[in-house]
């Protein structure tokens, strides 16, 4: 069912009303600085937005935009922002709609940034974030439960899954993960195509040639430079599927493991900086780039990482309804996405190891989890708390 609505057409009726560019850019700055709680959350606002108050879209409009932004890599609620700001203004509004919608989190999240290097060893600030990074396990372990139940389609893709999983835990990169995944997904259908006397040639091709790829997209350390941070994240940005939280990943395999430009003490308090902020939680790339590179580092980040969802938007029109029209390359997306979510879980382990330090903070990713997975309390309030707990505890 979700692929047939997914695979409308994008001219699934007229708008419904005429904006101008201001409308438009008020309306996702608020957006912006209001919309705690997530991708989904994000998405749930700007249906009630958009749709239900001020009727810019049809429904059968904002869900043919809410599958292609799921079929694309990157941020889904940002890229549903751009759609919107497309739809709406054309060029024009994809640059408003998404810059505006980024621009609040970027703001704050950088003001915290410069707060954190300043401030950032006071006791009062690291009891705020003892107490944080548990929660941050918890939020990524209920994300990853919901996400998965829905991924896992078959037993196929839960033995794609896992492989992916192994992979990561033996350091191969995270790219090379994906692609293997999605090709992995996509053998049985390509399989079944390939004439008989094919079929044993192509399987023995499978086999083999993931044995090469390794040493193709090998990183190598390097010193620090803003030309490499901006591609670092431009890569993340453009290969990225599956959820923010996926980020964490990614990040720690660039900048923690290989490139040492980050301790994992750094990246589990940029992560708790992204919860507690609004809007996308990849703006988590900007308290990282001004932790790396100051103020300059913090914008070049930022657009890195942002870029490739302008881009992705303003190329969907051509490229996603062939996708969606293909059992092949559909099966191969179920892959990317199952390898994404085998990352997250793997990731989620390793910084639950650097979270989770002693009674306390177990007893908080404990609590955290069973509100968040049994009773759906909005995480921001578990934030909200948790910080508190922590002034008081640690302060």
């Amino acid at each position: 069912m979700e692929r047939k609505q997914a695979g409308r057409t994008a001219t699934a009726g007229p708008s419904t009303a005429e904006v101008s560019l201001r409308e438009l850019a008020l309306v996702f700055l608020k957006l912006g600085t209001i919309a705690f709680g997530g991708p989904a959350a994000h998405i749930a606002m700007m249906e009630d937005e958009f749709v239900a108050r001020r009727q810019w879209l049809t429904r059968e409009q904002f869900l043919d935009r809410l599958g292609a932004a799921n079929l694309m890599p990157g941020p889904s609620s940002t890229e549903m922002a751009i759609f919107i700001g497309y739809e709406k203004r054309g060029w024009p509004g994809l640059l408003v709609a998404g810059c505006t919608f980024i621009l609040p989190a970027a703001i704050m999240v950088g003001a915290i940034a410069s707060a954190y290097v300043r401030y950032g060893t006071l006791p009062q600030v690291n009891g705020v974030l003892y107490a944080l990074k548990p929660v941050v396990i918890a939020v990524i372990i209920q994300a990853f439960w919901k996400l998965a139940r829905t991924a896992l389609k078959s037993i196929w893709l839960g033995t794609v899954g896992s492989v992916a999983a192994l992979l990561y835990v033996l350091r191969v990169h995270e790219v090379l993960i994906l692609a293997i995944a999605a090709g992995l997904a996509g053998a049985p259908v390509l399989y079944r195509r390939l004439p008989t006397t094919r079929r044993r040639r192509a399987l023995l091709l499978t086999q083999i040639t993931p044995l090469r790829l390794p040493a193709v997209l090998a990183v190598t350390a390097a010193p620090f430079g803003l030309w490499p941070l901006f591609l670092i994240f431009a890569k993340i940005g453009a290969v990225l599927f599956g959820s923010g939280y996926v980020l964490l990943a990614f990040l720690r395999a660039d900048l923690v493991d290989r490139l040492h430009w980050l301790t994992e003490r750094q990246l589990l308090d940029a992560v708790a900086v992204g919860q507690i902020t609004p809007g996308p939680v990849f703006t988590t790339a900007t308290f990282i780039g001004y932790i790396i590179g100051g103020t300059p580092g913090a914008v070049i980040a930022t657009v890195g990482i942002f870029a490739p969802a302008f881009l992705f938007v303003a190329i969907s029109g051509l490229v996603i309804p062939r996708i969606r029209r293909s059992r092949v390359g559909a099966s191969m997306l179920d892959g990317v996405v199952v390898g994404s979510l085998a990352l997250m879980g793997v990731v989620a382990w390793q910084l639950g190891r650097a979270a989770i330090i002693d009674v306390p903070t177990l007893v908080i990713a404990i609590v955290s989890t069973a509100l968040l997975l049994g009773f759906r309390v909005n995480s921001a309030w578990l934030i909200v708390a948790a910080g508190a707990f922590g002034w008081l505890y640690r302060g």
